[in-house]
């Protein structure tokens, strides 16, 4: 990652603990070294914030290449903190796009590096917890990587959707699960397999935040009548 990522981790992880003081349970459940895949839920912009400041190890996660892409002096200052909090640039999509994305997490994993994902796909905007798509499960049922669960507390409070800076009057809990070993429900190759072990992390991170379920996938909200026949229809989300 380079010097201004090693820089972040030894500046603004004390910093940004420092100020939002946050509440971490659990560290003693990420492994020291190895691969592994924290599994988190999504509800603001700063998870992706939380994890990395409150893990014991360094963790990398993907992250909008248009935070990199930027010119000038805002380009700048966007492009070396994202580099510096440990983020990757990625273009988001589905198709070839996501199995890019897949790709570069598996190169990581196989690094014996840590990244974050989210299996919710999204944020979510009302503070439920949707069901998982399957691509976390896939990577760690192809390449053997331990999934750690975790659920984050309040971060929608400190930042929520829409807002511009964060609060610094909330503080945040960070709870990190034991590790999940998902290479008894069979190969990455099989639906069953992948939906089974999402479920199980799925299942892990709602002991660990305690949100209402919503049952449901959160969907991108539809652009055209073919993206809603395809969000009705019974298929896979990976």
């Amino acid at each position: 990652m380079g010097a201004t990522y090693f820089l972040g981790r030894f500046v603004l992880t004390p910093l940004a603990r420092l100020v939002y003081r946050p509440h971490v349970e659990g560290r003693g459940n990420v492994p020291k070294s190895g691969p592994v895949i924290f599994a988190s839920n999504h509800m603001s912009f700063i998870d992706s914030i939380a994890i990395p400041v409150s893990a014991p190890r360094p963790v990398h996660f993907l992250a909008k290449a248009s935070y990199f892409d930027g010119t000038g002096f805002k380009g700048w200052v966007s492009r070396e903190f994202f580099t510096a909090i440990g983020a990757i640039p990625v273009k988001r999509g589905a198709g070839q796009a996501a199995l890019d994305a897949l790709d570069q997490q598996r190169v990581l994993l196989e690094h014996g590096s840590a990244v974050a994902l989210y299996p919710e796909g999204t944020r979510s905007l009302d503070g439920r917890l949707y069901k998982g798509r399957t691509g976390v499960a896939f990577l760690a049922l192809q390449t053997g990587a331990p999934v750690v669960p975790v659920g984050l507390i309040g971060t929608d409070k400190v930042m929520p959707v829409g807002a511009k800076r964060p609060s610094l009057s909330e503080r945040i809990t960070v709870k990190f699960g034991e590790p999940l070993h998902l290479g008894h429900h069979g190969p990455a190759e099989s639906g069953r397999a992948r939906r089974l072990a999402t479920d199980d992390i799925m299942a892990a991170i709602h002991a660990l935040s305690g949100q209402e379920l919503a049952n449901a996938y959160n969907e991108v909200p539809a652009q055209t009548p073919i993206e809603r026949i395809k969000q009705v229809l019974p298929h896979e989300r990976r």
